[in-house]
């Protein structure tokens, strides 16, 4: 067999072998083989104003509006619990050492004011009574931390924590202890709704 037929041979094969792979490609389209899923979004997730309060806007040098005050803040701490993590921020401004907490539960965000209390002496338990209000245990833990910026603290470390809440109220009682031998820091504070803050993100952000 002559060397142009054997040319035309396999040009053919080449063309069949074309056919039959767009003829694959276009049943695998109508079947849906192949495609991509679709990224669901939940319509959700911004409704809450949580965008304004993301680690790339809050940080040091960011600046938030409460209460007819403007506080900075000075420094940052990310506290992580296995797959969980929350922020911290220390703020200057007010009367004495506050923070702004930041987490979200089950997709809930949520925010609380904190005033350092220094003075208490408290020990973790299910239940304290402090300044007239009783709080219960609402969640303990321990995991690693670490700053940005000022905050009193290492660049990184290990933390144990105490959540308390009053039975029905808004008001929180925390207690924490940094390091393996750190003291134990008491804080009171309160909920706080997202629209009761402005926030002026940090420099460059």
């Amino acid at each position: 067999m002559s060397s142009s037929v054997w040319l035309v041979l396999a040009v053919i094969l080449v063309i069949v072998a074309v056919v039959f792979l767009i003829i694959s490609v276009r049943k695998r389209d109508e079947d849906g083989i192949g495609e991509q899923p679709s990224t669901r979004r939940d319509m959700f997730q911004e409704s809450d104003g949580s965008a304004n309060f993301s680690p790339s806007k809050l940080g040091p040098g960011a600046i938030i509006s409460y209460g007819g005050i403007d506080y900075v803040i000075r420094g940052a701490i990310r506290l992580r619990q296995g797959q969980y993590t929350w922020h911290e921020y220390l703020l200057e401004g007010g009367k004495g050492a506050e923070w702004l907490s930041v987490e979200y539960d089950e997709g809930q965000l949520n925010l609380g004011w904190w005033l350092s209390r220094k003075d208490l002496d408290l020990e973790p338990a299910q239940e304290l009574t402090v300044e007239g209000t009783r709080y219960r245990k609402v969640e303990s833990g321990v995991g690693e931390y670490t700053t940005e910026g000022t905050t009193g603290l290492g660049e990184r470390g290990r933390y144990k924590y105490w959540d308390m809440a009053e039975t029905g109220g808004n008001r929180l009682l925390g207690l924490e202890v940094y390091g393996e031998d750190g003291p134990t820091e008491a804080s009171l504070g309160w909920k706080i709704l997202p629209g009761e803050i402005t926030v002026y993100p940090a420099p460059g952000n």
